[in-house]
């Protein structure tokens, strides 16, 4: 296709993506202290909350993009001169000048070519979570962002949180001992899942460009409330199901506090409601990893990680959520209550399984973690303070510690959730998504260094797709 040389050729990419690679603090330096000039890709939906924290911030859009003008005035409202376009790729051949970095929140089949554009031309990158749409895809933004040296940051605001840093604590303090089984579960989806395409088609409204909407995606018939604007999250061809959409909150502690690394293998051990088009109703996932080193620098064991979704067949044969499964499968003596009883596991959340203590978190942003079981949790006391806390957290925090990098405060790696962190992340989550194409029953052994699965080539096919004429692009 040729709208990467279009690109390069109109807005003169090449020489900023050359300039960049030479001189990584010029863009930075040439920022700091002043507004940071924006482009938004996604003005509706979560592009509520991107305006949110950039008006926050004080600082400025300049363009916009959504393919829904019943969206344009979300951005228009707060900044009248903006430019506004339906099409991103237009956005980017006519306003490179006219910005310094991109927040981008569109359905995940999207998040890909606009994250692309926008580091060719030199642009720091806020891309929303999940990262990308494919382990490919992933791969080319974790090698792209090390030789471009942008300040990057994935969309996965619990990564600022206070939460996330006291399980490293947990963790990294030594406080569980040895971490060798994590169970993590969601109350996801609340959207449809376990269906099949639906018949006939409906009108497209006048204010969506339905074909820009599909963009990569291969062609379908539009039909109203199936897709677009929310449901799209259901769908392999437009999200990445539950797991995509929660496992970048839910199993964010794990890459803080285990620094996993690729996993080993990824296996389906159940689906509820599995079609070709859709994620299913529900679904639990393993994962193995090798040994390696925490964080803090010392030797762990190789451990796994249990991922539990949606609604989950109990022993009766009855659709129950994903947390009551869960709760079977971790042992019983740690879920004991001082008075006797069960503890009972939230809707989503996590369970670190430790050679001296164990944790429980409750959410999706590990704002509340306990010690199992319970009557031990005084004896255990507070981990050791060791990471710095960012405020009050959440989103404004999260967009300030990617701020501080676009500004030149900090180095282009300073964000948390930054392309180097966020891209391995987000490549094995997908793994998990690769394994519900395959199916359940088979273990997939993942060979990282080349990217590929050592006995499926069927599940091979899935670490990428066909994109649609007009739509491909690489970065590096």
């Amino acid at each position: 296709m040729n709208t990467r040389r279009s690109f390069l050729k109109k807005s003169g990419a090449a020489g900023l993506a050359a300039s960049t690679l030479g001189f990584p603090n010029l863009l930075h330096a040439q920022n700091k202290g002043e507004k940071l000039r924006l482009a938004v890709i996604g003005s509706g939906g979560k592009g509520g909350s991107h305006i949110d924290q950039i008006t926050g911030a004080g600082d400025i859009v300049t363009a916009f993009a959504d393919v829904d003008k019943t969206a344009w005035g979300n951005v228009t409202k707060q900044w009248a001169d903006a430019k506004g376009y339906q099409d991103y790729r237009k956005l980017f051949d006519a306003e490179m000048k006219n910005f310094d970095a991109v927040m981008i929140a569109t359905p995940d089949h999207h998040h890909f070519m606009p994250t692309v554009l926008a580091m060719l031309g030199g642009k720091h990158c806020y891309t929303q979570k999940p990262l990308t749409h494919t382990v490919w895809e992933a791969r080319q933004l974790n090698q792209g962002v090390q030789k471009l040296k942008l300040a990057t940051q994935m969309g996965n605001q619990g990564h600022s949180n206070g939460g996330n840093r006291r399980i490293y604590e947990f963790v990294n303090g030594g406080l569980l001992g040895d971490v060798t089984e994590i169970h993590c579960f969601s109350n996801r989806p609340i959207w449809p899942q376990g269906i099949g395409r639906p018949e006939g088609t409906d009108m497209i409204p006048d204010t969506l460009d339905w074909d820009l909407w599909l963009g990569p995606a291969q062609s379908r018939p539009f039909k109203k409330n199936v897709y677009h604007a929310f449901n799209w999250r259901g769908w392999y061809d437009f999200g990445g199901g539950a797991l995509a959409d929660m496992a970048c909150h839910t199993m964010d502690s794990i890459f803080m506090s285990m620094n996993p690394g690729y996993p080993t293998s990824v296996e389906v051990l159940e689906i509820n409601g599995h079609t070709t088009e859709t994620f299913p109703k529900g679904s639990i996932i393993k994962w193995s990893y090798g040994p390696g080193k925490l964080p803090n620098g010392k030797d762990r064991p190789g451990f796994v990680v249990y991922w539990y979704d949606g609604k989950l067949k109990n022993d009766k044969g009855e659709d129950v959520p994903a947390a009551d499964v869960a709760l079977t499968k971790i042992p019983a003596a740690l879920l004991v209550r001082p008075d006797g009883g069960q503890v009972r596991l939230p809707n989503s959340g996590n369970v670190y399984i430790g050679s001296k203590n164990s944790l429980l978190v409750t959410g999706d942003y590990g704002d509340n973690s306990r010690i199992l079981p319970l009557a031990q949790g005084k004896e255990v006391g507070e981990p050791p303070k060791l990471l710095e806390r960012l405020g009050a957290g959440g989103e404004p925090e999260h967009y300030a510690d990617w701020r501080v990098a676009c500004v030149g405060e900090k180095p282009w790696n300073h964000p948390g959730s930054n392309f180097t962190y966020a891209a391995p992340f987000t490549e094995t989550i997908l793994l998990g998504n690769v394994a519900l194409h395959v199916g359940k029953g088979q273990r997939l052994d993942w060979d990282a260094a080349n990217m590929k699965f050592t006995n499926s080539e069927e599940a091979n096919k899935y670490t990428n797709k066909v994109y649609r004429e007009g739509w491909n692009i690489k970065l590096v």
